[in-house]
């Protein structure tokens, strides 16, 4: 997109702090960050009761980041919730339900989904993502351990809609803006 795209604005705030409020507000205790060192989003975040962790391969990727923030993670975590800056709105209240489920399934793999779509955030027991570090990835992962799936059906558009380009962008402010016109334009 030409800049950083988690600092683009919206609703008069960087994009990225909509989604840690979302994080915050759900009661989620250990929030761990992952920059990179020359982010300027260091800024934008750095006086929230959060943990910031850089990870040093520039041009890296999601994998490591992954990497990095697992082994930034507290050894009492039993869950990780996988949670991406540029979707900024994901409610509090999809994250709360995926929270809710891993502790009376702390075993299973949760994925929301809206409509036929699979999304973010995800929320995975921590045992399971040590494999990130034997050259796997994200989606790698959901493969070996299918049969630890749960599809977790949400009214949430917010877990599929990711900001990776200008119209993405567009669309989400719409929808933040007008929230009724934008739904009748898609």
């Amino acid at each position: 997109m030409g800049q950083l795209k988690q600092l683009l604005p919206l609703k008069g705030k960087p994009m990225i702090m909509h989604s840690l409020d979302t994080l915050l507000s759900s009661g989620i205790r250990d929030i761990i960050v992952v920059l990179s060192p020359d982010s300027p989003a260091v800024t934008a975040v750095n006086k929230l009761p959060i943990r910031i962790v850089f990870n040093p391969e520039q041009g890296s990727d999601m994998a490591e980041s992954l990497r990095t923030g697992f082994r930034a993670a507290a050894e009492s975590s039993n869950g990780i919730l996988i949670s991406l800056a540029d979707q900024p709105l994901v409610t509090v209240e999809t994250v709360r339900s995926l929270l809710a489920l891993h502790m009376r399934n702390p075993d299973r793999i949760f994925i929301p989904q809206y409509e036929t779509k699979k999304g973010h955030p995800v929320l995975l027991p921590k045992n399971l993502l040590e494999d990130i570090f034997y050259g796997g990835t994200l989606r790698d992962i959901m493969r070996k351990y299918s049969e630890k799936v749960l599809l977790v059906p949400v009214m949430d558009e917010g877990v599929v809609l990711d900001v990776d380009t200008i119209d993405d962008y567009i669309r989400v402010l719409m929808m933040t803006e007008h929230p009724e016109p934008a739904k009748e334009i898609m």
